[in-house]
């Protein structure tokens, strides 16, 4: 009894897949007529990216995902699961990163915007830290240097350009991080992705 529930939940999710497959390109994103119902796909690993999922039910067909919470590391995939639940204080960090998401080229202001979720500076850093792995300094630094690295590549902005464009002030400051964050300067990291994309 078992192994046939066993088999058809194989046969399950093989369907769901090939659905999948024939639904999406090789990587895409795609809203369906359901709402809130989404269909993922990735033929390749990604590069790690950091995100703030509202509550969700997200299931693998094939592959896995590997979620990343401050030192501690989640895979799942199509026999595991992960749960998360959203309290109040994730609800307010979630606004944070929306405002950060939306504004991350302005100045920040920890105690500005901790006072914007209602929550003291210390309390909303630990917080913040704690979902994200990262302080709220880090995260809109990665913001703004995914953003200029999309500007360079799809934009064709020059370095100093797409830095000013994302709220740095001096280029090479810019140039130091992008560098530490992405293994090489921006001029060389953009050839590079270009040069793989051809090949594609």
């Amino acid at each position: 009894m078992q192994d046939s529930e066993n088999n058809s939940m194989e046969h399950a999710i093989e369907a769901l897949g090939k659905s999948i497959a024939r639904w999406t390109d090789r990587s895409a994103l795609i809203e369906t007529a359901i709402p809130g119902l989404l269909l993922y796909r990735h033929d390749e690993p990604t590069l790690p990216r950091n995100a703030m999922y509202e509550p969700c039910i997200c299931m693998v067909a094939q592959g896995a995902k590997r979620v990343l919470l401050g030192d501690d590391a989640y895979v799942y995939d199509a026999h595991h699961y992960l749960i998360a639940s959203a309290g109040s204080q994730s609800r307010q960090i979630a606004r944070a990163i929306d405002w950060l998401k939306a504004d991350f080229s302005q100045p920040l202001s920890i105690d500005d915007l901790a006072a914007q979720v209602r929550m003291s500076s210390s309390t909303f850093h630990h917080h913040f830290r704690s979902m994200t792995a990262l302080s709220p300094l880090q995260f809109q630094k990665q913001l703004r240097l995914q953003e200029a690295r999309r500007l360079m590549l799809t934009e064709h902005l020059d370095a100093a350009t797409a830095a000013f464009q994302v709220g740095y002030e001096s280029p090479s400051q810019f140039s130091r991080e992008y560098n530490r964050v992405f293994g090489a300067p921006p001029l060389r990291d953009i050839t590079k992705l270009r040069q793989i994309s051809m090949v594609e």
